[in-house]
């Protein structure tokens, strides 16, 4: 009995979820471990409902790191695991689905889903999201730095000291994941870090930290944030300002996979094909501001138009196992100690 037992209790304690009734009698209930803020995820989980309303919905935010430790150590245990995993560490998704955490799905579009956006059918790209320059505007009267190398000379100046920041890339999938493709595509990364550094960079785990120290002038820049949550902030904010930098601006996406773990996978599955439709996808566009990725979509905030009009200055992450080269451990630690190098420390 205790060697069943205690798989159980090495598992660790998580916050209290949020909890959606199902707007009729409940039959079911489905449980989602989500990177998204419960907010912003609330319209999808209604629409969702209005088509399933005996479905409650289990929904959980967490950090992406938090999100592949849980479902590997319930999955571990033989416990039952979330039914459905939305997460921006599009890295630690791709590892998940690799090392047998995820299962196959059968969804009616993912024939017509773009080939860099599906991994086997079992990892799915969601949404379109480029890594921007969030600026305040009152600090920038002539406009903020539109390149990375203008960004290192504006670093050099009295006004940027202790006004810059990005994600803490430790604790950060996603800043992560930015800082490793900034050094694939630019050669001065760890010069642009080190002028950040000098400037007395200040480094957070989550977007929303930086956004609201950008939006009340603590901060005049924050760097590499997700488009996605910068772009809602900016559109409610006029002294708030997003840039696409020119030199070039990687994309990310958040993935969605079904967990093979998962204790209702047939509630995942109908979750994930509600995402890829075009009710899902359209309210992650137009309400969410998270680019759809499905090409039955149309309008300014889809993959398909920012390709159009912006073409190489984008460099999207494909969803494929060369996101794993990421998480190998040794080229990790050198990327951080890179990193923690350049700011001195």
């Amino acid at each position: 009995m205790w060697r069943l037992l205690l798989p159980l209790l090495a598992l660790p304690a998580w916050a209290d979820p949020a909890r959606f009734p199902a707007p009729g009698a409940e039959e079911a209930t489905l449980t989602i471990y989500s990177t998204l803020d419960t907010p912003l995820a609330t319209p999808l989980i209604t629409a969702f409902q209005s088509e399933r309303p005996t479905v409650t919905v289990v929904y959980e935010d967490l950090l992406a790191a938090e999100i592949a430790q849980r479902v590997t150590a319930e999955t571990d245990a033989g416990q039952p695991t979330a039914d459905f995993v939305f997460s921006s560490g599009m890295d630690l998704q791709v590892k998940l689905a690799n090392d047998g955490y995820a299962q196959p799905v059968t969804v009616p579009l993912a024939a017509d889903w773009p080939d860099w956006a599906n991994w086997r059918d079992m990892a799915f790209a969601l949404t379109f999201e480029p890594g921007v320059l969030v600026w305040h505007k009152p600090s920038f009267p002539d406009g903020p730095p539109q390149s990375r190398l203008e960004m290192i000379d504006w670093l050099k100046r009295p006004q940027a000291q202790g006004r810059i920041g990005t994600y803490d890339v430790a604790r950060s999938a996603v800043g992560y994941l930015y800082l490793a493709r900034d050094a694939e595509h630019f050669a001065d990364i760890w010069s642009l870090v080190a002028a950040m550094g000098r400037a007395g960079l200040q480094t957070f785990p989550t977007s929303a930290e930086i956004i609201d120290r950008v939006e009340d002038g603590r901060l005049a820049l924050g760097y590499n944030i997700l488009g996605s949550y910068a772009d809602a902030r900016a559109r409610a904010n006029p002294d708030l300002g997003v840039v696409l930098l020119k030199d070039f601006t990687v994309v990310t996406s958040r993935v969605g996979l079904v967990p093979r773990a998962a204790a209702r996978p047939d509630l995942g599955t109908a979750f994930l094909a509600f995402l890829m439709g075009r009710d899902g996808q359209t309210i992650m566009a137009d309400r969410l501001r998270l680019a759809a990725v499905s090409l039955e979509v149309s309008g300014q905030n889809t993959a398909r138009a920012m390709e159009a009009a912006l073409g190489d200055q984008l460099r999207p992450v494909p969803v494929s196992p060369g996101l794993l080269v990421y998480l190998d451990q040794s080229k990790r630690s050198r990327m951080l100690s890179l990193w923690n190098k350049a700011l001195g420390r």
